[in-house]
């Protein structure tokens, strides 16, 4: 597929709230923050979790990940098709997503854990370092293959950070 960037357009509220799928893969608005949209979507997650994971069992939160993953995906591959661009920065509910399911293997932890837990995943979403940087890769492009890659590469952050905490407890 081949876009014209010259017919790109701004990423703005109007483009935010021109489309259901926009609204979603923006993270509801938090992708429109002009300096770190993924560390703004990534709090959003964090304070939506909080405010929601009392009253949902562990499956229902496991289904609720699930679907807004399964949503994430259409509404990612809809908003790339119309930005041309194959994985903007104002894509945030990946972030969201994959935060949600850090919180939902992490529960019930201190703050502390949770802030830990938070820094972790977003220098593994931003640096991307081995694997994160390698899933990032992977399924570039757009379409449904595009719409997944920009999920992969969170969720494998997500695992990443899980991992080095599971470490972390096990050596302290």
């Amino acid at each position: 597929m081949h876009f014209d960037s010259s017919m790109t357009p701004k990423i703005n509220v109007k483009f935010l709230l021109s489309h259901p799928a926009h609204f979603i893969s923006l993270g509801l608005g938090t992708g429109l923050s002009p300096k770190a949209p993924g560390t703004v979507g990534t709090l959003w997650a964090w304070v939506s979790w909080l405010l929601v994971h009392d009253h949902l069992t562990s499956a229902e939160q496991g289904l609720l990940i699930f679907l807004a993953t399964l949503i994430g995906c259409w509404s990612a591959k809809i908003t790339t098709e119309h930005l041309g661009i194959a994985d903007p920065g104002a894509v945030v509910w990946d972030e969201v997503v994959a935060f949600w399911a850090v919180l939902w293997l992490l529960m019930p932890s201190s703050f502390s854990a949770q802030l830990v837990a938070f820094l972790l995943f977003r220098f593994f979403d931003a640096v991307k370092p081995p694997p994160v940087g390698w899933a990032d890769q992977v399924f570039k492009g757009f379409g449904w293959r595009g719409a997944w890659g920009i999920y992969f590469d969170d969720f494998v952050a997500a695992f990443c950070t899980l991992f080095v905490m599971a470490l972390g407890i096990r050596i302290f």
